[in-house]
């Protein structure tokens, strides 16, 4: 990290003054569900803005932003969408762009960019705030440094267009172009990650070695939020970018350090954009079109030459490693915040169970898992019938320790035992307690890192793993019963990592779906039991004896513990 170089912090509260900021002020947010517009919305409604947003697809935005929040349908290629949108609005954020289109992308940028600047200008809107790219190869002429000057890549050329449009043919217009935006989630962070997280060695071609100024997604939002009030007029284009200058080879270092692996970066002179773009789309998450683009830009240097955003602004941009950390605990602390569930439902495609089914796994279940960010997801659910949360909750509360984990517990000792062998802590820490559960309890090899009575329970692995693990269990209260879902998420750790998800993952499908199975059966089991019909009494008037044991399910490691306070059962333990 670049030590004494202030930074706004995450998201915008440590520069952001909102005391003049009028909460009457009605803006406009186009993209709102994209990288940048997801993160500025928030933003927004934390200063007090009357916030409303441009979406073709409404309902994709729903629980995502403030109940005040307004949510619009419309679409940048329909003018007269765009003049209801913008009616009464102030300020208008432009975050559209078309690069992952199959179409020409150019042309409807151009189109989308005449189309709002002429509507913002019909509807009296004061400013449009437009996010672009940072290119040495056009704009300013450098005031300090020397800078290779490139032709810029179409996917450059067409954002510096747009920019043009918007300032030229709509209001006052107030451009920032910035260079890579370090976050997760961010098209540029997500090639590295990708890179770097599979692959030990690395042939890396000339553009790897371009200068570009990275900065944090936390600094962009500063810089677009306090866009609002600063002093400017026309077409007034800002420069943005962190305090240090570096080549993507160095980011891909420093993104490693971080992560705690080793890379080798072998320079070569060759690989075009379009055979880096197809390696890419094996490696990366990226689409080969996508990356394509990408890299025809990445051979541009991308270096702040004007600074007067620097004085401008109340904006110090944090350096380099400072970014990179901040995306790396942002990332866990959105998956923290997230029910999993939710996050990768619309990959998954999961479907509740029809009333009257009950068991594990979903019916479009996908080998391998899914993947959301740099994770891989594995979920499956279960309905319990005619049972409450709190009691389709009771065996998962009771999980591990000597209860064991309800399938296969050869199998977890014997993870015990290689983790032991390995250095780890194995499954000799057991539980604090047989019922009681609390943040922070160790649970054999696991850490409870969450849990809230009779709803949810996530388990952060602690056995020795290439990479990060966890498993969570939810439980959610429906019409027919509750219903379980359990989600292992798993966060390789290099090329290993990635070896070890997909060279287990027929066991731990195994596992986890026998797993769930039992946490089922033990919930229908200590679901309280309905009343014995009547005349079902011994001759002396006694209840009738318990149903054998064969009847009664399959035997437990253990006798079951009580909660404290209560009477027990009324049967002796079996013997193990």
């Amino acid at each position: 990290m670049e030590p004494g170089n202030p930074v706004s912090g995450v998201g915008v509260s440590t520069h952001m003054d909102t005391r003049n900021h009028g909460r009457a002020r009605l803006v406009l947010v186009t993209g709102p569900s994209g990288y940048v517009g997801g993160r500025l919305v928030p933003a927004l409604e934390a200063t007090g803005k009357r916030v409303r947003c441009l979406a073709r697809v409404p309902r994709y935005l729903e629980g995502r932003f403030a109940p005040s929040t307004e949510i619009v349908r419309g679409d940048a290629l329909d003018r007269a969408s765009l003049n209801a949108a913008l009616r009464g609005v102030q300020t208008a954020y432009y975050l559209i762009h078309s690069m992952g289109s199959r179409a020409d992308f150019r042309r409807r940028d151009r189109a989308c960019a005449r189309n709002f600047a002429h509507a913002a200008r019909r509807q009296g809107v004061r400013r449009i705030i437009y996010l672009g790219g940072l290119a040495s190869g056009a704009g300013p002429a450098p005031s300090r440094g020397p800078t290779r000057r490139h032709p810029l890549s179409p996917h450059l050329a067409s954002r510096h267009e747009v920019g043009n449009i918007l300032g030229r043919e709509g209001p006052p217009t107030i451009e920032l172009r910035a260079s890579i935006i370090i976050g997760s989630g961010s098209l540029s962070f997500e090639l590295i990650r990708g890179l770097v997280n599979r692959l030990p060695v690395m042939v890396t071609p000339r553009w790897v070695r371009t200068v570009a100024q990275p900065i944090a997604i936390g600094d962009v939002i500063a810089y677009l939020v306090h866009a609002l009030d600063v002093d400017a007029g026309g077409h007034a284009i800002f420069e943005i970018g962190g305090p240090r200058r570096v080549n993507y080879g160095e980011l891909m270092r420093e993104y490693a350090r971080q992560i705690g692996v080793r890379r080798v970066l072998v320079p070569v002179p060759f690989l075009s954009p379009r055979l880096s773009s197809l390696w890419l789309g094996l490696v990366t998450p990226l689409y080969a079109r996508v990356g394509r683009k990408l890299i025809d830009s990445m051979r541009t240097e991308s270096v702040v030459n004007d600074p007067a955003a620097l004085t401008r602004f109340p904006v110090r941009p944090a350096g380099v490693g400072e970014a990179i950390a901040r995306a790396l605990w942002e990332e866990d602390g959105e998956m923290a915040r997230t029910r999993w569930s939710d996050a990768v439902s619309a990959g998954i495609g999961a479907r509740r169970r029809k009333a009257g089914e009950s068991g594990a796994g979903s019916r479009r279940s996908r080998w391998g898992g899914r993947r959301f960010g740099s994770r891989l997801v594995e979920r499956q659910q279960a309905l319990v019938l005619a049972a409450s949360a709190a009691q389709a909750f009771r065996p998962i509360q009771r999980i591990g320790g000597r209860r064991g984990w309800y399938f296969g517990n050869w199998l977890w000792l014997l993870r015990g035992m290689v983790d032991l062998a390995l250095g780890g802590v194995g499954m000799r820490r057991g539980r604090r307690h047989p019922v009681e559960l609390r943040a922070g309890d160790p649970l054999d090899f696991w850490r409870v890192e969450a849990f809230e009575a009779a709803r949810l329970l996530r388990l952060r692995a602690e056995m020795k793993v290439p990479g990060r693990a966890w498993l969570q269990f939810e439980v959610e209260p429906g019409k027919k019963g509750s219903l379980i879902t359990q989600t292992a998420v798993f966060d390789p750790l290099g090329l290993w990592g990635l070896v070890y998800w997909y060279g287990l993952y027929p066991v731990h499908r195994l596992i986890f779906r026998g797993m769930l199975r039992g946490i089922v059966r033990e919930a229908k089991r200590l679901a309280p039991r309905r009343a014995d019909p009547p005349g079902r009494r011994t001759a002396g008037g006694a209840p009738a004896p318990a149903a054998p044991a064969y009847l009664r399910g399959p035997a437990r490691l253990t006798a079951p513990e009580r909660e404290p306070g209560t009477p027990p059962r009324g049967e002796s333990p079996r013997p193990v």
